[in-house]
């Protein structure tokens, strides 16, 4: 069964970081592409970031680039999202989600909470 788990969210300051960890089960990890998404309340879903299958290839939402990196681990079977100078704008729900190609619906994790405030 092909699976994934968020983990490490949590309560943070603003301007303060905060590292999320997604582990996967079930799939070939190495041939399958990585996301972040996350929802805040009253708010529409959003692709925070995606990875590809080696992670030599990353995209962001212009909402967060240049403060957020997606990296994985294959051999561990991991992706991670580094997040710096958090704004409370970026307090939602962070789901890791496994596709096999582009497009398709994909695969998602129960979600972490991340909360920015003061």
């Amino acid at each position: 069964q092909v699976q994934v788990a968020e983990s490490g969210g949590g309560l943070v300051q603003p301007g303060g970081s905060l590292t999320l960890s997604c582990s996967a089960s079930g799939f070939i990890f190495s041939a399958w592409i990585m996301n972040w998404y996350r929802q805040a309340p009253g708010k529409e879903r959003e692709l925070v970031a995606t990875i590809n299958t080696t992670g030599h290839r990353k995209n962001y939402a212009d909402s967060v680039k240049g403060r957020f990196t997606i990296s994985r681990d294959n051999s561990k079977k991991m992706v991670y999202l580094q997040m710096s100078s958090l704004k409370p704008e970026d307090t939602a729900v962070y789901y890791c989600t496994a596709r096999p190609v582009p497009h398709v619906n994909g695969t998602w994790g129960q979600g972490t909470q991340v909360t920015v405030s003061a």
